[in-house]
């Protein structure tokens, strides 16, 4: 292994390290875009996602007889019953000017930008250059979802890519995955429901992050609970298979259940080393996946059998919020759990039911464009919005200038709230009311 990989590997383990220590500081909030990482799920059904293509490129090296990657993919995918979601990029051709970095390095396709599949080869991949694969993709059943139109990264990421130019603001990051979303709507009559950011980057300047724009999208993020490991690069191209799936074999032998609603990270393209171990990778990965009775689905359809991270369906509390969730509700945390025994307060009652609507709203609070009539509430606070329509819709009431969000709902406001949400109050309301509760008492109401 070179000490440029051990260097890189050891960045990512320090990345990582730092990310929890945030996330253990860091409160969470009821959302309507959560992170899916993993699910609650009891049977060996997994996702696989391929990052960066479609790719039109050959493997390399190749041994499928100059099949484009991404169909070489498909068809190991398809050769096993499986279904691969794949996270595609529009066109990297507008991101020049730009220089090529150092073979290797995080900068081999571009110093400013990325370019997929690799520096000045940019017609070579991407939705818009490669309509026949994107169509392929759909004929085998395979999911598409967005890495957005260009592959800007959406903030800075100052300790790998501090040389990186990126977007301007929340406004040009909707924009730019518009683009994306507009070229598969119309081109394959498809509509993208999922995106992951380039690169993991989630703030974007002006106090925004990547929440704000996919609630503006109606999308929710994909993110991964285990690595697949092929952008690596190491010494050689060997190692660089066996690296893709020598841990997943570890991993079953420790635990034949240990993949179980986990969504894995695989990229559609060339690694640093400008090598593609997956092309070889997957057929093994999905060997060992098959010998342990996994069926491979796509990650829309891991979420149609578990939508939540901490509860699975066969408990009558997730089964009540997903129905919260089909009827436009907003019943679990950023995190994607629903947190069940949590007591409910009201600025999470608002949330719940003014989460989507609410994502205007706050935008045009953080910006200025809209003042808040109470004291004890930021205009950048996540339930902001969601708190001003539950206000204007006669669901919760202020007092003396305050509307208190995280103050416990009473039994009566509870009352009030779905009565004037929904035009229906139960009869009968627990007191110290939980967030479980809530969804058994309000999942019939709709």
């Amino acid at each position: 292994m070179s000490l440029l990989t051990k260097g890189i590997g050891l960045a990512k383990k320090v990345k990582h390290r730092f990310q929890d220590q945030i996330r253990e500081r860091t409160p969470v909030y009821l959302s309507p875009v959560r992170r899916i990482e993993k699910v609650a799920l009891a049977e060996r059904v997994c996702a696989l996602t391929f990052d960066d293509g479609p790719c039109r490129l050959p493997a390399n090296p190749d041994g499928f007889d100059g099949k484009p990657l991404t169909l070489v993919l498909a068809e190991t995918l398809e050769k096993y019953g499986a279904k691969g979601t794949f996270d595609v990029v529009g066109d990297t051709s507008g991101n020049y000017p730009d220089r090529a970095g150092k073979h290797g390095s995080a900068t081999w396709g571009g110093v400013a930008y990325d370019h997929y599949p690799d520096f000045e080869k940019d017609s070579e991949g991407g939705a818009l250059h490669c309509p026949e694969l994107i169509g392929r993709l759909l004929q085998g059943g395979h999911e598409i979802t967005s890495h957005t139109y260009s592959h800007v990264l959406f903030g800075r990421k100052n300790l790998v890519y501090g040389s990186r130019k990126t977007l301007s603001g929340l406004d040009e990051v909707v924009e730019d995955l518009e683009k994306l979303h507009a070229l598969l709507r119309e081109q394959h009559g498809y509509e993208i429901k999922l995106s992951r950011p380039p690169h993991y980057v989630d703030g974007i300047a002006g106090g925004f992050n990547s929440y704000d724009a996919y609630g503006k999208m109606g999308y929710q993020y994909m993110a991964a609970s285990f690595d697949g490991a092929g952008w690596l690069p190491l010494a050689t191209y060997e190692a660089e298979v066996e690296a893709t799936w020598r841990p997943i074999e570890q991993k079953l032998r420790e635990d034949p259940g240990y993949f179980c609603g986990q969504i894995i990270f695989e990229k559609d393209g060339y690694n640093m080393a400008r090598r593609s171990p997956i092309a070889d990778g997957l057929e093994k990965q999905l060997q060992l996946l098959a010998e342990h009775h996994y069926r491979v689905v796509t990650v829309s359809e891991l979420l149609a059998l578990s939508p939540f991270l901490d509860l699975p369906q066969s408990d009558p509390r997730a089964a009540a919020a997903k129905k919260l969730l089909k009827g436009g509700w907003c019943p679990a945390y950023r995190d994607n759990t629903l947190r069940p025994e949590e007591p409910l307060t009201r600025g999470e009652l608002a949330m719940m039911a003014f989460g989507w609507p609410g994502v205007d709203v706050r935008v045009a609070l953080v910006r200025g464009e809209r003042k808040l009539p109470w004291s004890d509430l930021r205009p950048d606070h996540p339930y902001s919005g969601a708190l001003v329509l539950a206000e204007e819709a006669g669901c919760l009431t202020a007092e003396g200038g305050r509307i208190r969000p995280d103050e416990r709902v009473t039994e009566d406001e509870v009352r009030q709230f779905l009565s004037a949400k929904v035009g229906k109050a139960p009869t009968q309301v627990p007191g110290n009311l939980t967030h479980g509760d809530f969804f058994l008492l309000a999942a019939p109401l709709l």
